[in-house]
């Protein structure tokens, strides 16, 4: 009793103290991990739809980078809730998913190493600590990078981590002789028992990587006297820790869409169906072989360490993918069981810009960028579709071309309100300057959008009083037209597919219609003046010039906003000016585009 008290009034708080430095110390170590390799995750997000060893590949890559399967769940769960993923994709990832979090016991077996010789003690995370400390301080306080800055983090939250595992191993050895903490472990003998402590520990942790840390700190401490935890323990427990780490995504599910809370529950139903499976099959050795001597018993009884534990975490969640992989399709079933459609299904609200992609700021970033593209394909079909209402007004048209330019304004209202969130996560330099383009390109497009609804306005107007052009005018505008679509589409292009040519084009497609623009106005006022055009074709000819010279100035912008983000400069105006400077590429496009448009409507210059 005396023990108990003594270690209830320091130990324990010592215990606590170290498991709050290694939660915290791994936290900060995944989120600087994942801003770090937010771009090569990107491509690895890229292979999800390609089949189920790329989906099981993606999960397992994805969580060895950022060191959580709950937060790569979490975000498959965000995934499906957007519409991104289906549900057999999101089977595979988190299936991958849970072999991938076996990586951090594998880093945390390294403190069990034994040995004498200095290079095998070199291979002790603890030995490095220190330096990696001085290191991640040095390049976290002093360096103006923001890349190194997360570098830093990573080694200081490594660092804490690590120290973290030492305090709890130091307060749990002092418990190695203590009557009550060996009749504790007795409790584990049972299989039942210990898993349930597993899966309990890791749903109030929220991490089984965290829980295996603790149970390896734990075995490491009492390796080799009377209170060890034997393997017999050890492995139930690890079964239960699997379970216990589907309650985020659990959490996570709710208020999604019904596909989304199916993809949390494949998630639990996997690591259920994996655990008891794989515990009925223990719990038969155990009462057939364990009366006996041999490899089972011997391993059972063994006790537990840092690298057994690490073994034995690999080949369960391994054996659970094996096992349950080819019966994918009967996971998926079973979700559909748990969340069924209903007597009248009916279409799935799909969330656009799913909050739960914002924990990893560069997905949420790409889902973004995809919307954003969306909203240019709405604007250019708007414009595209209102040039053509000057020829022939279509009233089913006319209503397409609103529906895209209330599309557009609906994409402007939620897009800018997520980047502005997204903003005041923590990024990385490139991600917050792609931010801070889409935040300029969505309020373009919408722009663009706005002129192509004027232009239908003008249309319409022509056709209720009865106003036409010329030839004259009808065949200069033709030309306006097609110089702007030209524009249009190179600026889109250029946006999609992040390509410098097609931006490098448009700074000076852009100039040749401002030319055209004052040229097709002086031509006007020259027939207005010969009585040959009308004031009310005057006022509606003064208008399209206007929308169609501001649709050229907003895709100006945005090429302007391609190029600042591959000249890591987010000074748009200096980057158009650059453009103008660079006498060789400007020269040639604007020579080219003078003969393509300008001189269809003036005579070629001596």
């Amino acid at each position: 009793m005396d023990a108990l008290i003594n270690w209830l009034g320091f130990d324990m708080l010592s215990l606590f103290g170290g498991l709050c430095l290694f939660l915290f110390g791994m936290n900060i170590m995944g989120e600087a991990l994942e801003r770090r390799a937010g771009s090569g995750l990107q491509s690895i997000l890229g292979r999800l739809t390609t089949g189920r060893l790329a989906g099981l590949l993606t999960g397992l890559g994805v969580t060895a980078v950022i060191q959580s399967s709950s937060a790569t769940t979490v975000m498959v769960v965000g995934f499906v809730n957007s519409g991104l993923m289906s549900l057999s994709q999101a089977i595979n990832v988190i299936m991958g998913a849970n072999i991938g979090t076996t990586v951090t016991a594998w880093v945390l077996s390294l403190t069990g190493i034994e040995g004498g010789a200095w290079y095998v003690e070199m291979f002790k995370p603890m030995v490095w600590t220190p330096i990696l400390a001085v290191v991640g301080v040095v390049c976290y306080m002093f360096c103006k990078s923001n890349k190194r800055k997360d570098t830093g983090l990573i080694l200081l939250g490594f660092t804490t981590l690590m120290f973290g595992m030492d305090i709890m191993s130091g307060a749990v050895s002092g418990l190695q002789d203590a009557a009550w903490f060996k009749r504790l472990f007795l409790m584990f003998e049972n299989p039942v028992l210990a898993m349930l402590a597993g899966a309990l520990l890791t749903a109030i942790i929220q991490s089984s990587s965290a829980s295996v840390g603790i149970l390896q700190a734990l075995a490491g401490a009492t390796a080799g006297t009377a209170a060890a935890v034997n393997m017999g323990a050890a492995i139930p427990i690890i079964m239960g820790q699997n379970i216990g780490t589907c309650i985020t995504a659990l959490l996570s599910s709710v208020g999604a869409n019904k596909n989304a809370r199916r993809a949390a529950l494949v998630h639990l139903s996997f690591n259920v169906l994996g655990s008891l499976v794989w515990l009925t099959v223990f719990c038969i050795l155990k009462a057939v072989m364990g009366g006996g001597k041999n490899a089972f018993t011997a391993l059972i009884g063994s006790d537990a360490n840092q690298v057994n534990i690490a073994i034995a975490h690999s080949v369960f969640n391994i054996g659970c993918t094996l096992l349950l992989l080819p019966l994918s399709k009967v996971l998926e079933r079973i979700a559909y069981v748990l969340v069924p459609e209903g007597k009248k299904p009916e279409t799935e609200q799909v969330e656009e810009l799913d909050e739960r992609l914002l924990a990893t700021p560069f997905v949420a970033l790409e889902r973004a960028r995809g919307l954003t593209i969306d909203m240019a394909d709405c604007a250019a079909l708007a414009v595209d579709a209102s040039l053509r209402m000057l020829d022939v007004l279509d009233v089913k048209q006319a209503e397409c071309i609103r529906a895209w330019e209330d599309r557009t304004d609906h994409y402007e209202d939620v897009l800018g309100t997520y980047l502005v969130r997204l903003s005041a996560a923590r990024a990385s330099d490139a991600d917050s300057a792609q931010a801070a383009v889409l935040l300029r390109a969505i309020g373009d497009f919408e722009r663009v959008a706005d002129h192509a609804a004027s232009i239908l306005c003008a249309a319409e107007e022509m056709k209720d009083k009865k106003i036409r052009f010329t030839d004259a005018a009808s065949q200069e505008l033709s030309v306006l037209r097609e110089a702007v679509m030209e524009i249009l589409g190179m600026a889109c292009k250029a946006f999609a597919d992040g390509d410098m040519e097609a931006a490098a084009k448009v700074e000076p497609l852009e100039q040749i219609i401002d030319r055209l623009r004052e040229e097709l106005r002086r031509r006007h006022i020259a027939r207005l003046q010969q009585g040959v055009c009308t004031m009310e074709a005057g006022f509606v000819w003064a208008d399209l010039l206007t929308d169609l010279s501001r649709i050229s100035d907003h895709c100006s912008n945005v090429a302007g906003g391609v190029i600042d983000l591959h000249r890591h400069n987010l000074n748009t105006h200096e980057a158009l000016r650059e453009a103008r400077s660079d006498s060789e590429t400007f020269r040639r496009l604007f020579g080219e585009y003078t003969v393509k448009y300008l001189h269809r409507i003036l005579p070629a210059e001596g």
